[in-house]
């Protein structure tokens, strides 16, 4: 019994787990990331990972005993103001409802992760190194100061550290600490154990900085409650204009040895498994690769700054190629075919963590667009 009961996990688990990595913070304004159908709190049978979530997708996951499918697209963007089965949105919504399969999408805040985000997969795909995000944003960082007996000191930073404090592009835990004396005068009511009450006391102390997401504050000031002696915890916040080299939209990188035109139009073809690429003309070769996936218009103008020699993306218009102007190749590889990769992505990130259920890919392709070769 006792097994069976340690192996009961719940759709809130997954959720959790998946904002830590992609904050709901980071989607962009426009965006419906998400649970858009279910209750956090119902019991999961299994998982299905999909691109897009239509009625195919929810007939699998039911074949299949998955009542939590995870998409990348949000199948609702606005309000329905009607359930008639009117569209395909409408359809698969009530489809879900009737057959309790909650829908969980998580999109652009994916798109907009130095690591496990969708434009690092394409990364990976094209073997790209020295990577780093395209167009970083200004994040509401937030500076953390505390101050604490020095024998509490390592304890303290321990906790902050757990709950998501202290991380800077590819480093943890980082902080800096310095020492000094602070002094207080205890009240009526205070701990009858901090000292004699009137009297100023002096105790010797660390102060603690440690810079954090805004998203994180209330976890990271909880744990810092916990884990402090004091029964009146000191600490600062400072608001910061720093912008973040971890988060942001699209990827540059280089290619580990510099390609021909057509040997690098082959070589993406085959390490995005593609029918077809639409692109733009070019004179030189190729060494420095700009990705994003998805409709990456609003990216060129980064790609040009950062001097890419090709911008890998999706949904150009027939116009907005000559903005090309040879000052690098633009490749418009298909929406679908940028992300389908972003699949396993999700797969690889939800079978690390949780072992004691089923996850699954769809085996559905829910491309709306073919091809006639």
């Amino acid at each position: 019994m006792l097994k069976d009961y340690l192996c009961h996990m719940f759709i809130s688990e997954v959720i959790s787990y998946l904002e830590e990595i992609a904050p709901l913070s980071l989607q962009e304004s426009y965006d419906n990331s998400g649970l858009l159908v279910g209750e956090k709190e119902t019991e999961l049978t299994g998982v299905l990972v999909s691109l897009d979530c239509i009625e195919a997708t929810v007939l699998e996951a039911i074949a299949r005993n998955c009542n939590l499918i995870v998409a990348h697209h949000p199948i609702v963007f606005s309000g329905l103001k009607r359930f008639n089965n009117a569209n395909y949105v409408q359809r698969t919504v009530q489809l879900a409802i009737k057959n309790d399969v909650a829908i969980y999408a998580i999109h652009t805040n994916l798109d907009n992760i130095y690591n496990h985000g969708v434009n690092s997969k394409i990364a990976e795909r094209l073997g790209l190194v020295n990577t780093r995000v395209l167009a970083p944003r200004k994040e509401d960082f937030v500076k953390l100061v505390t101050y604490c007996p020095l024998d509490n000191a390592e304890a303290i930073k321990a906790a902050l550290f757990k709950n998501g404090a202290g991380n800077i592009g590819r480093y943890s835990e980082c902080s800096f600490s310095s020492l000094g004396n602070g002094t207080f005068k205890a009240g009526v009511g205070a701990n009858p154990f901090i000292g004699e009450i009137g009297i100023r006391h002096t105790e010797n102390e660390e102060k603690i900085e440690v810079l954090l997401y805004k998203h994180q504050l209330n976890k990271v000031l909880e744990a810092l409650q916990v884990a402090h002696p004091y029964e009146e915890v000191a600490y600062e916040m400072y608001a910061l204009l720093n912008t973040d080299q971890n988060t942001g939209s699209g990827m540059v990188g280089e290619l580990q040895q510099e390609l021909s035109i057509n040997d690098f139009l082959a070589y993406l073809k085959l390490s995005m498994n593609l029918e077809v690429i639409k692109y733009t003309n070019f004179s030189k070769s190729i060494k420095k690769v700009a990705v994003c996936g998805g409709s990456g218009q609003f990216l060129l103008p980064y790609a040009k700054a950062v001097g890419a020699d090709v911008y890998v993306t999706s949904d150009f218009k027939y116009h907005e190629f000559f903005d090309a102007e040879d000052s690098l190749m633009i490749c418009d590889i298909g929406h679908y075919e940028s992300e389908k990769f972003t699949i396993d992505l999700l797969y690889d990130i939800l079978r690390e963590k949780f072992t004691t259920f089923a996850v699954l890919k769809t085996a559905v392709n829910t491309n709306p667009v073919k091809y006639f070769i």
